[in-house]
């Protein structure tokens, strides 16, 4: 599905492609692609951005279908890099934002809600076979696969998990000046977004780092604190 999708995806950003909503390339997705090729027409879309997030998509399969997981952090900044920061990149492309250092912060910024996410889902993600701890972070931590499926919370994986998240927040850090270059509304949008992630982070240190036994969730009163953090920043 993910190969014909990406066949799809080629045609659509073909400018001589008739996807016309009446007569689509595709039979199976033209919901998608006939507006698609509209955008990256209208919008001149970076295509490789696209291409990027479904070639993601395609190792979460493999990786999964395989049960392997992640050696380096090296090689899960590569997955965050296709999985992550197209987002943030192709959105600062339509608000016309376009030099490095801007897209750089964007990229910190999505990287870490990337890994955030990751240290918040972990009684989620290992039971399906996603398995987001690099192998070299396991070993320093004296942490085994074994503990980490039977989602045991030992003073090992305690220590693994609360070295992932600083290193997320840290992360965050470096992206933060973004919002401030966002013009108008997307930029408070992106504020509230960098402060969803960071109150994850607050969360999860409250919590002791347990996040193999409890999913830290943001509640009606997170809200508030975000909208709060998100006006002095």
């Amino acid at each position: 599905d993910l190969a014909a999708y990406r066949a799809d995806l080629a045609h659509a950003a073909n400018p001589a492609a008739n996807l016309a909503e009446n007569a689509p390339f595709s039979t199976r997705w033209p919901h998608v692609f006939a507006p698609l090729h509209q955008a990256i027409r209208d919008f001149a879309l970076p295509v490789g951005l696209l291409e990027d997030l479904l070639s993601a998509f395609e190792q979460d399969v493999h990786k999964t279908r395989d049960g392997r997981g992640y050696a380096t952090r090296a090689e899960l900044l590569d997955y965050c890099r296709r999985s992550a920061n197209p987002v943030g990149r192709l959105l600062l492309h339509l608000y016309g934002v376009t030099d490095a250092p801007s897209l750089a912060q964007s990229d910190d910024i999505c990287t870490a809600l990337q890994l955030i996410n990751f240290w918040q889902d972990p009684s989620r993600d290992l039971p399906r076979g996603r398995n987001y701890f690099t192998q070299e972070d396991c070993t320093r931590h004296g942490v085994t696969q074994a503990d980490l499926q039977a989602l045991r919370q030992t003073p090992e994986t305690t220590k693994l998990i609360a070295d992932c998240t600083e290193w997320s927040w840290a992360t965050m850090q470096k992206g933060l000046q973004l919002v401030h270059t966002v013009p108008g509304r997307a930029g408070w949008e992106l504020r509230l977004v960098v402060q969803g992630g960071l109150r994850i982070v607050d969360k999860i240190r409250a919590q002791g780092y347990t996040t193999l036994q409890t999913r830290p969730a943001l509640g009606k009163s997170d809200m508030l604190v975000m909208l709060a953090r998100s006006v002095v920043m």
